[in-house]
């Protein structure tokens, strides 16, 4: 975990060196003033003259300023260096996101990885400032301040033998019972997200449901069991106070009256040295005081690198092969014998005995009832995810040798969830193609029938969309997401249930522009009314994962029940609109 996480420093390995030999340099100096201004004592209680008392005392100011400035400059390289090593982390794990598959991110979840780029990231920052500043600086300043008491205390410095041991085993204790309950909070942190995430997503259906209380009493609870996981893990480190307090106040008292008794008889040390041994007991206590500040954070930040971590090791469930295909031929399909499984602990296929056979060019319309895989289907073409058997091949090429990026590049699909991004209508629909010109936005948007309402706004196609496209409507949203889906020229088009807000009409004109325009691309529509696929080269009936039946429009009426059943339904007015 340390391993992988340390990869994340690389461009500020410089600054983090620099920080641990400013640390050392400002640990030295402070380690050597009270030993300097115990010889001081001594030489004014002998009678020093005023001349050597300047001499020290301006040697000590100077200490102070060099020490002083060795800090400042620590604390801005340190924060420089932890800044830039939460961004490369932020950044390598974005990067990993970006190649998980569908499976990968639903083993996560978004709200967990979400968490994971914020919270989780700050607090290995914090951990990581910790550790090139204060983890550096309080182990050297216990050493030295260690050996230095018994320079200048000899057998007084005995008391660090019982307070030092007392208190690291009061940290160990404390970070073995809070840590499991810290693990516990990071986990109800994904689900306090993923709450959020619902409830601003689907703020229109709370607002139309009246359920606004019940989702605030639901966040409350999620936030509730978090502050008692919090509370209770506070508790247990609140107990690191206490036991400060208590060595701090044992080894002041040890060497006031140890001390004491030491320099009125004359035993071994003089007033100078028991002011020295008091300096370096509160340096050497506030270091442990320091030291279990840090073991908190550690452990603290112990549960978020290791999430982070889960991340960066997750290894994509599609890669591309050594000697990828980097060319597509045409835009032919075929599934030959598959079957698949969302999981390998799953009973049942969701798709199974899978045998389809698309010429390039075609209109291929898939329609089944809610379930019978229809979705699943054509994920299998770009490559969402892979077969269980059986192979899908692409040009006469199976999916799994194809480039991945080449591949999707190819292909493109406007889901059942449409998803337009924050900014303006242009920018949305160059996520099609990055180099679009203008012509060929307004064409892709011609073909779509995008571009009479669009160009009705007063803004035309500078018109910005909302976050999640909030302020268009159902049918709008999917005209534009299918003329993104143009500008990528592709290949193979498929539209699953994507023309379901649009009138007949304006579905029937999106049809023939397919055919005017992509005479060559492969456009495979899914949908659940049948006039939208009627005119199809091709008709595939799903049921229960299957293909039932495939067709003609005539064919099937005379062959499939599933079908006619549906047809007539639609047709005796099940479909209000034809």
């Amino acid at each position: 975990m340390i391993k992988q996480l340390a990869k994340c420093i690389r461009e500020y390995k410089k600054l983090t060196v620099i920080t641990l030999l400013l640390i050392i340099g400002e640990v030295v100096i402070e380690i050597f003033i009270p030993f300097i201004t115990a010889n001081l004592v001594d030489k004014i209680d002998k009678g020093a003259e005023m001349s050597e008392v300047i001499k020290t005392g301006l040697i000590l100011a100077a200490m102070a300023v060099v020490s002083l400035s060795f800090g400042a400059l620590a604390g801005y390289t340190c924060s420089k260096a932890s800044a830039g090593f939460a961004k490369n982390v932020r950044k390598d794990v974005f990067e990993k996101i970006q190649t998980f598959t569908f499976g990968n991110i639903d083993k996560f979840s978004s709200s967990s990885l979400v968490t994971r780029l914020t919270t989780d990231v700050s607090n290995v920052q914090m951990s990581y400032m910790m550790i090139i500043r204060t983890a550096v600086r309080s182990p050297m300043m216990l050493i030295f301040a260690i050996v230095m008491a018994y320079i200048m205390g000899g057998a007084l410095a005995g008391t660090f033998v019982v307070v030092v041991p007392v208190l690291a085993f009061g940290l160990i204790f404390v970070a073995k019972k809070a840590m499991p309950a810290f693990r516990s909070v990071f986990r109800k942190y994904d689900r306090l997200n993923e709450s959020v995430e619902e409830n601003v997503r689907a703020m229109r259906v709370v607002k139309g449901f009246s359920r606004e209380e019940y989702e605030k009493q639901k966040f409350n609870n999620a936030a509730d069991d978090i502050r008692k996981d919090f509370t209770k893990a506070e508790r247990i480190v609140a107990l690191n106070g206490p036991l400060m307090q208590f060595c701090i106040y044992f080894n002041m008292a040890f060497v006031l009256l140890v001390g004491s008794n030491m320099v009125i008889t004359g035993k071994g040390i003089n007033v100078g040295h028991m002011s020295a041994m008091l300096t370096y007991g509160m340096q050497i206590l506030i270091s442990m005081m320091m030291l279990s500040m840090i073991f908190v954070i550690i452990t603290i930040s112990a549960e978020s690198a290791k999430r982070i971590c889960e991340v960066l090791s997750e290894q994509p469930a599609l890669t591309n092969p050594d000697e990828p295909v980097t060319e597509i031929k045409d835009g032919s399909i075929d599934f030959d014998g598959v079957s698949f499984k969302y999981s390998e602990k799953a009973e049942k296929d969701a798709l199974a005995d899978i045998d389809l056979h698309i010429k390039s060019g075609m209109i291929v319309g898939i329609i089944g009832g809610t379930g019978s895989s229809k979705s699943t289907l054509v994920q299998l073409i770009p490559r969402l995810y892979d077969t269980t058997h059986g192979s899908v091949r692409v040009g006469g090429v199976d999916v799994r040798e194809y480039d991945i990026e080449t591949l999707r590049n190819s292909v493109a699909m406007v889901l059942q969830k449409n998803l337009l991004f924050a900014g303006t209508i242009a920018d949305n629909l160059r996520w099609g193609n990055k180099d679009a010109s203008m012509d060929d936005i307004i064409t892709a948007s011609k073909i779509a029938q995008a571009h009479d309402f669009v160009d009705s706004f007063p803004e035309g196609y500078e018109t910005y969309i909302e976050q999640g496209g909030s302020n268009v409507s159902g049918g709008q949203k999917q005209r534009l997401c299918i003329a993104r889906a143009l500008l990528k020229k592709p290949k193979i088009l498929i539209l699953d249930d994507s023309t379901s807000a649009v009138d007949t009409k304006t579905d029937a004109l999106i049809r023939e522009g397919f055919r005017q325009y992509l005479p060559d691309t492969t456009k495979i529509i899914i949908a659940q009314r049948i006039s939208s696929v009627q005119d199809a080269d091709l008709i595939i009936v799903m049921d229960n994962g299957r293909i039932s039946a495939q067709g003609t429009h005539e064919q099937l009426l005379a062959s499939s029940d599933i079908y006619r059943e549906v047809y007539e339904q639609q047709s005796n007015g099940g479909d209000s609109d034809e």
